[in-house]
């Protein structure tokens, strides 16, 4: 899944830039540079699911899981900065005037690669449900916020194709790396809550849940009186369950211990 997303961000990247030396449209190079920051996250986030993927040893007893969280960390950051150097090059280009050529063409190519980038969002975003990555599920929710501005752009150059109005286009920009920084920001605070091992309340809930529904099937009758002293902590696709079981005073330790 993340070859996947790296082989088409190169192909999206390519296309959003011919976009934009196409038209010299300050929206479209905005969403060229966070292409760029598709692809390099992409890369990157090969290396961390490779290296998340091994299992737990002598120096990593929990596993390598961890890893995704900082994939998914720089992705952000990468995020947060594309939205500053947008928003520098926008506001400058409003100040030195706005020059835009062959608008048509440059728009077809664009809306192109939004929707190749709208599948593969929602294609990712669905593995890394379905395969519990952190990594893939933050690369394709990046992929779909893009979508979503290159939509937000087709609508702003439409509009000044309209109207005339070329200061509209840098302030497009603007607002595209406002966005940006919402969802770099908000990739960086998940990442940092699962480094931090911060509390999932949605993942406490079910295995509360399902101790709940082993003790009134009987496991008590194994020995086991009741549980205590639950925490869990995440690590890439695994959670791992730390636990104490109550048994009675009088059971032999080994028995205690099979239960």
């Amino acid at each position: 899944a993340i070859l996947i997303s790296l082989v088409a961000g190169i192909a999206i990247l390519a296309l959003k830039a011919a976009a934009y030396f196409l038209t010299g449209s300050m929206a479209l190079q905005s969403d060229a540079l966070e292409s760029i920051v598709n692809v390099v996250a992409a890369a990157f986030g090969l290396g961390a699911v490779l290296f998340a993927g091994q299992p737990a040893d002598r120096d990593h007893p929990y596993g390598h899981g961890k890893m995704e969280y900082f994939a998914a960390a720089f992705e952000g950051g990468l995020i947060s900065l594309a939205a500053v150097i947008i928003m520098y090059e926008s506001v400058m280009v409003l100040f030195r005037g706005v020059e835009l050529k062959s608008l048509g063409v440059g728009l077809a190519l664009n809306i192109l690669a939004g929707a190749l980038n709208g599948l593969l969002g929602w294609y990712l975003i669905h593995a890394g449900r379905r395969l519990k990555s952190k990594t893939l599920a933050a690369d394709g929710r990046h992929v779909l916020s893009d979508f979503y501005t290159s939509v937000g752009i087709v609508i702003g150059l439409l509009m000044v194709m309209a109207t005339g109005l070329r200061w509209l286009d840098p302030v497009v920009a603007i607002l595209v790396a406002l966005l940006l920084a919402k969802t770099g920001f908000g990739l960086v605070r998940e990442a940092a809550s699962a480094l931090l091992d911060e509390e999932d309340t949605g993942m406490i809930e079910i295995i509360v849940a399902s101790l709940d529904g082993l003790l009134r099937k009987g496991v008590a009758r194994n020995g086991i009186i009741t549980v205590h002293g639950l925490r869990a902590i995440r690590s890439g696709r695994y959670t791992h369950v730390d636990i104490h079981l109550v048994v009675p005073e009088y059971e032999e330790v080994v028995k205690a211990h099979d239960a």
